[in-house]
């Protein structure tokens, strides 16, 4: 009996222990995983990621990009409050990337500013001229017979058998005959070699021996260096034809290319300082005499020319120099300025990334407008102000953050902007030419398959069909614009047409687009819908477009390694 209530005592202490392990256990075990369960999930909301390339490709897990195939990067989460254009950086990877920045202010320029010159030495063509012939004949002889040979004025040069001469020869010995009696014929019968430039001497001779003289010494009545022979013995010449041009060389140019940036530096007057590799040791001074008023649009270039005293020879028309110009501000021209490093260039566009908030690792990319480069340092006309921070050294990283983040970056900044501005103000064509533009829709997407395909001939061929579609449209009832971009687009044809190689044509490829999207654009009643698509790897990394009938990426830009690379920008009709 005893026992019995023992066992039973020991039965329900053990019990109890048990129930109050498990009880307890099992409650901090719900909230163990409570915890862990929600920090899981926190985690995974966290973790998406895109494209460094593509930024609109995000997915929840690490891959390949369906585009272009390269591996997926993390893509931070976006810090709210943030503009559309602005994105943010970790402190860690700011240090890491070196990234600096700099606070701007108004500078007051002192000092002297450098600006180098590249040129080269033409003739003075004020000190030239022609060495003519006076009357008809053929040369039997010539004494000229190099360029760059010195004559002098009054040096013998040819010999020239004239028939016209052989008869003015006789009236002038009949006149002189009759002298005493005809003074005046004689004297106009004279005057008439005098017209011909005939030396007085040699018409004394002829008076005296009564003979006629079939060939007639011709005299230089010029002094210099020849710079061209316009004959050569045995050839007919003719009253004022010219028999070979000099230059005087003790007074040469210097010309220079001025871009269209540069031209507010240089007046006339001014002195600069020129240099030339044949003599390292020396330098040269001169004023600028002329500034061409028109600017080349091959170049974007002016001219600009400088007089130098070449009575020592030391300058050859041909010869390469260069030229110092500096230039003191003063210190009244108070102007912005940044480094140099801070500046990102696409295209004409220059850019930097601001940072708007001091206290924040935000950024901001700004499209700048620049001046003259002084030393290390850009001078700023437009697009910022003074106090902005700016980014100074690791730009590319802080680009290459933003291209990761899809925001306006180098890489994808303004092409679909620029692309898509004129839906605002569309160009209304006449029916006719309406309709041969929307013929040239075929042709086009023709050239895209052949850039497709890699092979330069069909592109050849394409491009002449495309070339023989916009001939058919009226230039000259084209609003301005249009006349412009079909102008260029033709432009781009002979130029694939010509180039010996695809990559060669693609080249010509990405303006032509440009051009053509803007056409496409005005159309109405587009048939079939075109996509306008874009690839932010062509063109050396700067982008380039293209229009087709499909949403599916086949890009022409590249081979079959990068057939995907790309995306829809834009649809042009239904």
């Amino acid at each position: 009996m005893n026992k019995s209530i023992l066992y039973i005592l020991i039965a329900g202490a053990v019990g109890l222990g048990l129930g109050y392990f498990l009880f307890t256990n099992s409650d901090n075990q719900e909230s163990i995983s409570a915890e862990v369960g929600h920090e899981h999930t926190g985690s995974d909301a966290a973790e998406l990621y895109t494209c460094s390339m593509h930024p609109q490709i995000i997915r929840e897990e690490p891959g390949d990009c369906p585009i272009c195939g390269m591996d997926l990067v993390k893509k931070e989460t976006e810090s709210s409050g943030l503009k559309a254009n602005q994105f943010t950086m970790t402190k860690n990877a700011i240090a890491l990337a070196g990234v600096q920045t700099l606070i701007i202010g108004s500078k007051t320029t002192t000092g002297t500013n450098t600006t180098t010159l590249s040129g080269r030495i033409a003739i003075n063509e004020n000190a030239t001229a022609t060495q003519p012939a006076h009357f008809n004949g053929r040369i039997e002889s010539l004494a000229i017979r190099s360029l760059g040979q010195e004559v002098s004025k009054g040096q013998r040069i040819a010999t020239i058998y004239s028939p016209e001469l052989v008869a003015a020869q006789q009236e002038l010995i009949t006149a002189a005959k009759m002298k005493a009696t005809q003074p005046k014929l004689y004297s106009a019968v004279r005057s008439k070699f005098n017209n011909l430039k005939i030396h007085g001497q040699l018409l004394d001779q002829i008076e005296q021996s009564g003979e006629v003289v079939t060939r007639f010494p011709i005299y230089s009545h010029v002094s210099g260096v020849v710079t061209e022979i316009a004959v050569n013995e045995g050839d007919h010449i003719m009253d004022g034809k010219a028999i070979f041009k000099v230059s005087n060389l003790a007074t040469i140019w210097a010309e220079f290319d001025v871009y269209e940036r540069q031209i507010d530096q240089f007046k006339e007057g001014m002195l600069l300082s020129i240099e030339t590799n044949a003599y390292p040791n020396r330098s040269f001074e001169g004023e600028i005499s002329f500034i061409d008023p028109i600017l080349n649009t091959q170049t974007r270039t002016v001219t600009i020319r400088v007089i130098l005293n070449n009575k020592e020879g030391l300058f050859k028309p041909g010869m390469f120099v260069s030229a110092r110009v500096d230039s003191s501000p003063g210190t009244s021209n108070s102007e912005l300025s940044i480094p140099a490093s801070a500046v990102m260039w696409t295209g004409e566009r220059s850019l930097v990334y601001v940072k708007p908030n001091p206290k924040e690792t935000v950024f901001e990319m700004r499209e700048v407008r620049l001046g003259q480069k002084a030393g290390g340092n850009y001078t700023i006309v437009s697009g910022l102000s003074v106090g902005e921070e700016i980014v100074i050294n690791g730009t590319f990283t802080v680009d290459a953050a933003a291209q990761l983040g899809g925001k306006k970056s180098m890489m994808n900044s303004g092409i679909e902007d620029e692309q898509l501005k004129s839906k605002d103000n569309k160009v209304v064509f006449s029916e006719a030419n309406e309709a041969a533009l929307n013929n040239t829709i075929t042709g086009y997407l023709k050239l895209t398959e052949a850039f497709v395909e890699s092979n330069p001939k069909r592109v050849s061929e394409s491009a002449t069909d495309l070339k023989s579609s916009f001939n058919k449209v009226n230039l000259e009832t084209l609003p301005n614009s249009a006349k412009m971009q079909v102008i260029k687009i033709t432009k781009m044809l002979n130029a694939i047409i010509n180039a010996k190689t695809i990559a060669g044509q693609r080249e010509n490829f990405v303006i032509l687009n440009e051009n053509m999207a803007a056409i496409v654009n005005n159309l109405n009643n587009l048939k079939p819908a075109l996509y306008l698509q874009r690839c932010p790897m062509a063109n050396n990394s700067e982008g380039a477009v293209w229009l087709s009938t499909s949403e599916k990426i086949i890009n022409p830009y590249y081979t079959d390694t990068m057939r995907n690379c790309g995306s829809v920008i834009s649809k042009f009709g239904t």
